[in-house]
C-alpha cells in the first residue's frame, strides 16, 4: 500500500522537472486531486482515522518529493538555488495543503476535549462538600440544589460517573446534615437549661428577700407588742403610786411613747435600707456573674478561631508542600483532606 498521494519524478528526468518554474506542479496538482476526491468525516473513529491518513500521506508526498530534490542538489552543485527555491515553494505547498487537509480533525479534536472539559467541569461542581462552620439550614440549601441536578444522556459517557458522584456527595452531606443539626439541638438545649437555672436563681434570690423582709418585719412587731406589754405592766404599777405621781408619771409615759414609736419608726427605716442594700448586693452578683459568662463564652470562642486558623495554616502549608512536589493543586488539597480526616492509615497533620 503506498504511503505517498503522488509518484516522485524519475531520476532520468528529475533534474528537468526540478528547474523549470512550476516543473513539480503536476505532481502537486495529483495529490491536490486526491485531497480534493476526499471527504473528511469526523462523526466516526474511521473517518477521523482517514483524515489522519491521509494528511499523513501528504506528509510523506513532501518527503519523498524534497529527497529527489536534495539528491539533485548533491549530485548538481550548480543548480541548488533553483532547486531550494522549488523545494521550499513544494514545501510551502504541502504544508498548507496538510494543514488544510487536517483541520476538520483539529476542530473535532479540540471540540471533544471541550466537550469532556465541560463535563468534569459539572462532575467538580457536584463534589461540592464544604460543610464547615455552616448552619443546618445552609447545608439542607446546598443538599437541594444538588439533588435538583438533573442526569441523563445529555451527560453522555460521564452519566453513570454523575450519579455515583452525586449519590456520595449526597451521601457526606446528610452525614454533615444529621451531624450539623444535633450539635444546634445540643446548644439549643445548653441555652434552655442555662435560662432556666438563670429563673431558678433569680426565684430564689426574690424568695429569699421576701423570707428575710417577713422574718424581720415579724421581729419588729413581736418587738412592738412586747414593748407595749411592758409599758401596760409599768401604767398599772404607776397607777398604784402616789396621786402626786400620777401627773409626773402620765407625762414620762407619753414621752416614752412618743420615744417607742421613734425608735419603731427608725427600725423600720433601717429594716428598708438593710432590704434595699440587700437586692443592690444580689444585683450587681447577677451582673458580675453574667459578665463572667460573657467573658468565658468570647474567650471559648476566640479560642476556637484560633485553633480554626492555626489549622487551616498548617493544612496551606502541606498543601503548599505537596504542590512543590510535583502534585496538582487539586490532588494535593485532597490528600490534606484525607489525612486531615485521619482517612489514611499511619500519616497525620501535627497541629
Amino acid at each position: 500500500m503506498s504511503t505517498e498521494l503522488a509518484l516522485v519524478p524519475p531520476k532520468e528526468t528529475a533534474l528537468q522537472v526540478f528547474q523549470a518554474a512550476n516543473g513539480l506542479d503536476p505532481y502537486l496538482q495529483q495529490i491536490r486531486a486526491e485531497i480534493d476526491a476526499f471527504v473528511p468525516d469526523v462523526s466516526t473513529k474511521k473517518g477521523r482515522d482517514a483524515i489522519a491518513s491521509i494528511a499523513h500521506k501528504v506528509a510523506r508526498s513532501k518527503t519523498a518529493l524534497d529527497n529527489v530534490g536534495k539528491d539533485l542538489v548533491a549530485e548538481l552543485k550548480e543548480i541548488p538555488k533553483k532547486i531550494d527555491a522549488e523545494r521550499k515553494r513544494m514545501r510551502d505547498t504541502l504544508d498548507a495543503w496538510k494543514d488544510e487537509v487536517r483541520a476538520p480533525l483539529n476542530e473535532w479534536e479540540q471540540a471533544e476535549a471541550d466537550r469532556v472539559a465541560g463535563h468534569e467541569r459539572r462532575l467538580e461542581e457536584l463534589r461540592t462538600l464544604d460543610t464547615e462552620d455552616r448552619t443546618a439550614a445552609e447545608i439542607a440549601s446546598v443538599i437541594s440544589l444538588i439533588e435538583e441536578v438533573e442526569i441523563g444522556p445529555e451527560w453522555e459517557e460521564f452519566e453513570a460517573e454523575a450519579h455515583r458522584v452525586k449519590a456520595a456527595t449526597l451521601t457526606t452531606l446528610q452525614l454533615a446534615l444529621t451531624k450539623r443539626q444535633a450539635y444546634e439541638a445540643e446548644q439549643a438545649e445548653l441555652e434552655r437549661l442555662r435560662a432556666e437555672a438563670a429563673q431558678r436563681e433569680q426565684k430564689e434570690r426574690e424568695e429569699r428577700i421576701a423570707r428575710e423582709a417577713a422574718e424581720q418585719a415579724q421581729r419588729e412587731a413581736e418587738q412592738r407588742a412586747q414593748a407595749e406589754r411592758d409599758a401596760a405592766v409599768r401604767r398599772e404599777a404607776e397607777a398604784k403610786a402616789a396621786a402626786e405621781q400620777r401627773e409626773l408619771q402620765l407625762k414620762l409615759e407619753a414621752e416614752q411613747s412618743a420615744r417607742r414609736e421613734l425608735e419603731a419608726q427608725q427600725r423600720a427605716e433601717q429594716a428598708e435600707r438593710d432590704a434595699a442594700e440587700r437586692a443592690d448586693r444580689a444585683a450587681a452578683a447577677e451582673r458580675q456573674r453574667q459578665a463572667d459568662e460573657q467573658a468565658r463564652i468570647e474567650a471559648e470562642a476566640k479560642a476556637r478561631e484560633a485553633d480554626k486558623a492555626h489549622k487551616a495554616a498548617i493544612n496551606r502549608a502541606a498543601l503548599e508542600a505537596f504542590v512543590a512536589g510535583g502534585m496538582t493543586e487539586e490532588c494535593a488539597k485532597q490528600a490534606v483532606t484525607l489525612i486531615a480526616k485521619r482517612q489514611i492509615p499511619n500519616i497525620q497533620i501535627t497541629y
